[in-house]
């Protein structure tokens, strides 16, 4: 995968700190600079990595399923809404639907998504390398750098190239 990748999920951890700072940083001047560095380093990032190498975030972390979602979703699989919602979701501390259990119960033992077409939007959206939530919420990109190697990859190039 290349230098930066190696070993990535020890030196995601070795570099918490200074990369908590930098993301800190990276808010309070609201992301001045990043907005063209993202979309190429987001589409470099996924030149060398495959999803499906790692299912990193469908194994920890579980989507929101908002009301459109569970909506799609629950028609794909031809369950009521009420249903779907009893089988697989539940309610988080937050107030929103969450899978009941990791890894998620639509990710198949090959790494693919059984609902890959109609998936929740946070899964469309995810790991928002490429969007300004990657510097607006600093706290979940500071975790998805330990779950998700297109982060990592995205938030120590931006390091590099930035001076904060």
């Amino acid at each position: 995968m290349g230098d930066i990748l190696d070993q990535w999920q020890r030196k995601a951890k070795d570099h918490q700190k200074v990369n908590k700072q930098f993301l800190q940083k990276l808010q309070t001047k609201k992301g001045k600079g990043t907005e063209r560095l993202l979309p190429r380093l987001h589409d470099e990032a996924f030149s060398k990595i495959d999803c499906l190498d790692c299912a990193g975030c469908c194994k920890t972390i579980s989507p929101r399923f908002k009301t459109p979602d569970i909506k799609r979703v629950s028609k794909h699989l031809g369950l009521k809404e009420s249903v779907f919602i009893d089988a697989y979701l539940n309610l988080d501390s937050d107030g929103d639907y969450v899978v009941k259990s990791s890894p998620c119960p639509f990710l198949g033992s090959d790494n693919y998504c059984a609902i890959y077409e109609v998936r929740p939007g946070d899964c469309r959206n995810y790991p928002y390398t490429d969007s300004d939530q990657f510097y607006k919420r600093p706290n979940t990109t500071f975790l998805n750098s330990t779950i998700c190697p297109a982060v990592y990859y995205v938030l120590e190039k931006l390091r590099e190239k930035m001076s904060l």
